[in-house]
This record gives structure tokens, sequence and C-alpha cells, in this order.
């Protein structure tokens, strides 16, 4: 029988006493926690803790925590990051999911919808019910190890990234619409801005179908599809 550990979660807020409520409500949830309130110290404990997740403040007395989230992208950590921000503003909300964040809460905020927001981008990074994994052409899903593979070669993808590229493989040769991309990878509305679709979508194409004929393809005022080029069968 093979038991699961529990999920880590890393929690960064300059607000000691919002950090700790966070942390306090996710041991109650089953979660272990670790705690930081600046952004180097985050950087240690992501190292040191291993966090299956970060809870990831952006405004930091070190710093920004969109940055904190760009140099961990950069150094190939692929923990999802889930932003809190006094912040509601669009373009603020596209800023920190551009850099690899995963999802956007706005304060104040209720702990229920943290965790909400917390479990649905967990289930995006190991997504349950899945059978193996799939293909198209040459390009590999696998869904146990959460690995894609093109030509054999490994790319390396943040949950959200993954969660997208298997939803429109799944759905190959089908157009699918911006709202629906939406609705089912990050599963919230981001008040109808449909922006960090395109984001993705551009991100999944420098590393999906570099140096390879495109896979990814965009139906102008219609959405995107996942189809072998033009004459290609």
């Amino acid at each position: 029988m093979v038991s699961r550990l529990p999920t880590r979660i890393l929690v960064v807020d300059d607000e000691q006493y919002l950090a700790d409520l966070v942390s306090t409500a996710l041991r109650y949830e089953g979660f272990v926690t670790a705690v930081a309130g600046t952004g180097s110290a985050a950087t240690e404990l992501v190292d040191s803790f291993a966090p299956d997740l970060i809870v990831l403040d952006v405004m930091l007395p070190d710093g920004s925590g969109v940055d904190v989230c760009r140099r961990l992208r950069g150094n190939g950590r692929t923990a999802p990051v889930v932003f809190l921000t006094a912040r509601d503003g669009t373009e603020d909300k596209i800023a920190g999911l551009t850099v690899g964040g995963d999802d956007y809460v706005t304060k104040p905020f209720s702990l229920e919808e943290l965790i909400l927001r917390i479990r649905a981008v967990l289930r995006r990074a190991k997504p349950e019910g899945t059978n193996g994994g799939l293909t198209f052409a040459d390009l590999e899903i696998d869904d146990d190890a959460h690995e894609v593979r093109r030509g054999g070669r490994a790319i390396e993808l943040t949950p959200t990234e993954f969660t997208l590229l298997r939803y429109l493989v799944a759905n190959a040769g089908r157009v699918l619409s911006k709202r629906q991309i939406l609705d089912h990878v990050w599963e919230y509305d981001f008040g109808g801005n449909d922006g960090v679709v395109q984001t993705y979508i551009s991100y999944l194409r420098r590393k999906v179908d570099a140096g390879a004929e495109p896979l990814i393809h965009t139906i102008p005022r219609v959405g995107y599809i996942v189809r072998l080029p033009d004459g290609k069968r």
C-alpha cells in the first residue's frame, strides 16, 4: 500500500499575524506549513522545505513577490504559486500570472476562499482520474510523472501550463474558445479578462513548438486548436 505524504505549503507574507493565521488554517486542513516574511527567506525555504505550493504576498519588505516568483521559475522551481495582494486591478493580476503564478487572491479574503483556491491549484498540479497520458504527433504527456516530451526532448512546464496543454491535446482537432479554456484550466472568473489565456498560449508555443512544426494554432476571433500543420496527416 502506498502512503501519501502530506502536502507542504510555504506561506510568504510580512504581516506576521496574517501569515500565522493562514498557516494555522492550512494545518487544520491537514497541510504541513512553513512561514517566511521576506522574499530572501522564502527563497531559502524553497530549497530546504521543498513546498508543493507557495502562498506568496505580492508586496514584501525586500521587493516584489512577482520578482520572487520570476526568480523561482528562472531557477527551475515549478511549485505552483498563489499570489496574495491588496491590489485588485486587472493589470496586477495579469502581471502575477504571466510570470508563472497559478492563481491570485485579493485582500481581504476569507480563509475558506483561499483554501478552495489552493485545492483547485493542487488539483491542476496533480490531476486525478487521468489514465496515464496523451500523445499527439511527437508530443507525449505523461500524467503520472507530470512530464511532457516533444520528439523525445523533455519540456519543463508549470502546473498551469501543463493543465492547459493537456486540455488542448485532449481536444486535439477541436477549436476551444478562450472562455472554455478559462473555465476549465483556471476554474475562476478573472473579471472576464481572457488576456491570460493568450499569454499562456504564447508560453506554450515557445516551449512546445520551439524548433519544431507548430502544433498549437490560433483560429482568429474563435480560439485555439492543437492540430498538425496544414497538409500534414
